[in-house]
């Protein structure tokens, strides 16, 4: 008997303990604590990658805003560069010194010219500054202009290039190498500067900014910040360049589109000022005795130092109503 109650009494502590193991985590909450737990947990590390995620994507954008920062106050600080940057960007190899002497030189040769001639010493001293000064100045202009046109007509090629050698697995560097080396003038005198730099120490982003010194036009100020940006926050280059080509063929579209369809504003701009003179010119030869009387008289010089004036005032406005900037 007494055996008996031991084994009942046993049986009954065991079946105890378990049903209080297995019943009393659910009477006293501890699972409900325990997944309140977990989810707060959960919650906490979930919360933490998406702000480790915000945290890496702010920090990104205030890379590249940074960047474009520096891009945008290195722009404003070349605004009016020195004349060795403007000899540069014709691409001339004239020092300054030769430059101002060859300027010196001209303007006094069209002062002497003027003085043999018999002129006032007032006119000749005026010819003598528009050459010296206004010339040399106005050739830079043209070498320069004529010469980023030739810049912009082959950068989308060569931006074709590296994003294919990018594909490829090539360096950027080489890319850029490769350019150096096959592409036309003056893409290839640029980017072979591009790559001394680089030999020497410069940081490849610095390098290719400096481009925009040497070449002041758009496209090379985009090739510069796709650079850099690139090269501090990261990305796909191959896309990034890729998309800029885009960018920079539908600029070029965009730019023979307005000359195509402001070339009958110039045309008629062209008639409108050459036929005053081309009248006068008819005028003479019919009656010469007639329109004589405009130089012969004091009047006549004055109404046509004044009919010259108004004719000149209405070609440059005529000029900066057809003149668009893209």
């Amino acid at each position: 008997m007494s055996h008996q109650l031991i084994i009942a009494l046993l049986a009954t502590l065991a079946f105890g303990g378990i049903a209080y193991a297995l019943i009393y985590p659910l009477i006293s909450g501890e699972g409900r604590a325990e997944k309140r737990m977990n989810e707060i947990t959960l919650a906490d590390v979930e919360a933490r990658r998406s702000r480790k995620g915000v945290d890496q994507a702010t920090s990104r954008r205030q890379q590249i805003e940074e960047t474009l920062k520096k891009v945008e106050a290195r722009q404003r600080s070349r605004k009016h560069p020195p004349l060795s940057a403007r000899i540069q960007q014709a691409g001339l190899t004239w020092s300054n010194r030769k430059f101002i002497i060859g300027s010196v030189v001209l303007g006094l040769a069209v002062f002497v010219a003027a003085y043999v001639a018999g002129q006032p010493w007032y006119i000749g001293l005026g010819a003598a500054f528009a050459t010296g000064f206004g010339l040399p100045r106005w050739f830079l202009s043209f070498k320069k202009k004529r010469r980023e046109a030739r810049f912009i007509e082959e950068m989308p090629n060569a931006i074709d290039v590296i994003v294919r050698g990018v594909k490829a697995g090539l360096p950027l560097g080489d890319c850029i190498r490769i350019i150096s080396t096959e592409t036309t003038e003056p893409l290839r005198s640029e980017f072979r500067t591009i790559v001394e730099s680089t030999s020497v120490g410069v940081p490849l982003p610095e390098a290719c900014a400096k481009l925009y010194d040497r070449v002041p036009i758009s496209e090379t100020n985009f090739f510069g910040i796709v650079i850099t940006i690139q090269q501090k926050a990261g990305g796909s280059l191959s896309e990034t360049l890729g998309n800029l080509s885009k960018v920079l063929r539908d600029r070029k579209k965009m730019k023979a589109k307005i000359i195509a369809m402001s070339m009958e504003a110039k045309a008629s701009a062209s008639i409108i000022a050459a036929l005053p003179i081309a009248v006068m010119f008819l005028v003479y030869l019919t009656s010469p005795a007639y329109i004589e009387l405009l130089w012969t008289e004091p009047v006549g010089r004055m109404m046509l130092a004044g009919s010259a004036a108004w004719m000149l005032i209405g070609t440059f406005v005529m000029k900066r109503m057809i003149s668009f900037d893209f």
